[in-house]
């Protein structure tokens, strides 16, 4: 029996988003493949960690068909849609009936917002770095040694599932941006 909620299952909106979410299972141990239909003929893959990923066009329904059941069968899903069209609501409905879905790149890997799991001090610094500050200026200014900025930053960068630090800010700032007031 496939364990579904172990399988992620993420819609985005572009390709960097889609190459971020990839590069996050990579390191997980998932193994990408591009798109959606399974060549392995059993019907539980979840065991290969398995993630398909490709891009659901407007109204193609056979698509997002075996988006869906590449999904049943256990694999791991990123898939490239308009979350807003009517096909795109569809998709998104019909894989949040099998568990877990993530939307965007800028969700931990258990669907929860990253931003809630900075501590005070990453969010301090993430706003200092957003604002054209230096991470030596931004440590100074938040009375941190250098060192512990840096080991800040790269926890964060490690939460939003990116290489660099600019995207850490990125990624920080589009969900700021999603956030309730």
């Amino acid at each position: 029996m496939t364990n579904l909620p172990d399988a992620p299952r993420h819609v985005v909106a572009n390709s960097a988003e889609a190459d971020t979410v990839l590069r996050r299972l990579a390191r997980e141990g998932w193994t990408a493949r591009s798109g959606f239909a399974l060549p392995d003929p059993s019907w539980d893959v979840g065991a290969a960690q398995l993630v398909l990923h490709g891009r659901v066009h407007d109204e193609d329904l056979e698509t997002a068909r075996l988006v869906v059941l590449a999904a049943a069968r256990g694999a791991g899903i990123v898939a490239i849609c308009d979350a807003e069209s009517s096909a795109g609501r569809a998709l998104v409905d019909d894989l949040a009936r099998l568990g877990p879905l993530n939307r965007g790149a800028d969700t931990a890997v258990d669907g929860s917002d990253v931003i809630a799991n900075l501590i005070p001090e990453q969010r301090a610094l993430l706003d200092r770095l957003a604002s054209g500050d230096t991470i030596a200026a931004a440590a100074a200014a938040e009375f941190l040694s250098l060192r512990t900025a840096n080991r800040r930053i790269a926890e964060a960068r490690q939460l939003f599932g990116v290489r660099t630090t600019r995207e850490a800010v990125l990624a920080y700032l589009r969900q700021r941006q999603r956030q309730p007031e």
